[in-house]
């Protein structure tokens, strides 16, 4: 059981992975294991020519699939997500998000791009089968000032919609491993009237 952070940015240090490592540090502060997966890392030939069987590749799908809950963050490019991100997507089996919770994070240079989230990543997540996608965070260039050192400082108003964005991971996380079974036992058939939708 654990969180994976997906960093979709294929530049570093990025508004997008300042926002994913603000989530990951109140993650880890509250005691849930997680890690992080940089998709600069992968190998680029793999990711541009659809190599499945690249062992990298497999690898990341991997930890995809062992994941309870998923967070990803991307920079908004042309009123898109990342070109990076979408390649990583779609290397990814169909159900590669089967009954996780998910929450997406995203940086962009005007306000007018905050539909990205919603019309752009969403749809492609909710194909791949998670339980949840919960609302996301969308920030703009201007709510996250860079510092001298290259870092990054978040505005209030981005600190607290993420700190609540936390509030509701953790709570769909430790829902979701509730009613969970163990491993290797077979899980009770769901009343048709308890079943959950997050269409």
């Amino acid at each position: 059981m654990s969180i994976l952070f997906i960093q979709g940015s294929p530049v570093e240090p990025s508004r997008s992975a300042a926002l994913l490592g603000f989530v990951a540090n109140e993650i880890g502060r509250r005691g849930i294991d997680n890690s992080r997966l940089k998709l600069t890392d992968l190998p680029a030939q793999a990711l541009l020519h659809a190599r499945f069987a690249d062992p990298h590749i497999r690898i990341a799908s991997e930890r995809v699939r062992g994941a309870t809950a998923i967070v990803i963050a991307t920079p908004v490019y042309k009123a898109a997500y990342s070109g990076l991100l979408k390649a990583f997507l779609d290397l990814l089996p169909q159900d590669a998000l089967d009954g996780k919770v998910v929450l997406p994070l995203a940086t962009a240079g005007s306000p007018n791009h905050a539909l990205v989230l919603d019309y752009a990543l969403r749809p492609v997540l909710q194909s791949m089968s998670p339980s949840l996608v919960l609302p996301g965070v969308h920030a703009t260039d201007a709510t996250l000032a860079r510092t001298d050192s290259g870092g990054y400082v978040l505005s209030d108003d981005i600190i607290d919609r993420l700190t609540r964005a936390c509030d509701r991971l953790v709570y769909e996380y430790r829902a979701l491993h509730e009613r969970r079974p163990p491993a290797d036992t077979p899980a009770d058939p769901v009343p048709f009237d308890q079943v959950r939708c997050s269409i």
